[in-house]
Order: structure tokens, then sequence, then C-alpha cells
């Protein structure tokens, strides 16, 4: 297998069920490869960690990358999903304008 996996958008057609399933083999294959998976999926976040996450977002014509600050986000995430905030847009990666 390739030391690098790209994978965009696994949970297109997928019963969610299957997504928490797919976040599980994604974590296995983590540990001897390195993942780069995009997602639109609520979903598929919720099943890992701010640590886990890039947030790309698309800034003067260019791409930033991002991890969120889970200092900062401590306190919504005794309340909320990972997936949750992101709907709130406090991670960022939303489409603009």
């Amino acid at each position: 297998m390739p030391a690098t996996i790209l994978i965009d958008e696994p949970e297109l057609g997928l019963h969610p069920f299957a997504i928490t399933v797919l976040a599980g083999l994604m974590k296995s294959a983590s540990q001897k490869h390195q993942l780069i998976v995009s997602t639109q999926s609520v979903e598929l976040v919720n099943e890992f960690d701010a640590e886990d996450l890039i947030v790309v977002d698309r800034r003067g014509g260019s791409s930033t990358f991002k991890r969120p600050d889970t200092q900062v986000l401590s306190e919504w995430l005794a309340e909320y999903s990972l997936g949750d905030l992101w709907k709130k847009n406090l991670l960022g990666g939303r489409p603009g304008r």
C-alpha cells in the first residue's frame, strides 16, 4: 500500500451506520499510512477528534490550512459535537461568496 492515501468524500451514498464503520477503518489505516480525506459530512466529522482535523479555507485566491484550537473549543465541545461546531462556523471550512 502507498504511504499516503487520498480520499474525496468517501461517505457519499453510505448508510449513516456505515459512516461509523468507515471512520473506524480510516482510523485503523492511519496507524500505518497517512490519510488525507476531504468531506462535507457532519456525521463523518463527528467520528473524529478536533486534533484529527485540518480545516481548509479559501482566502484571497489561496487555500489556508489550520487545525482547530482544542483549548478554544473545549467549552463548546462540552455541549456540542464537532460537527455542530462546523455547522455553526466555529471551525471554518464554509463556502465563500
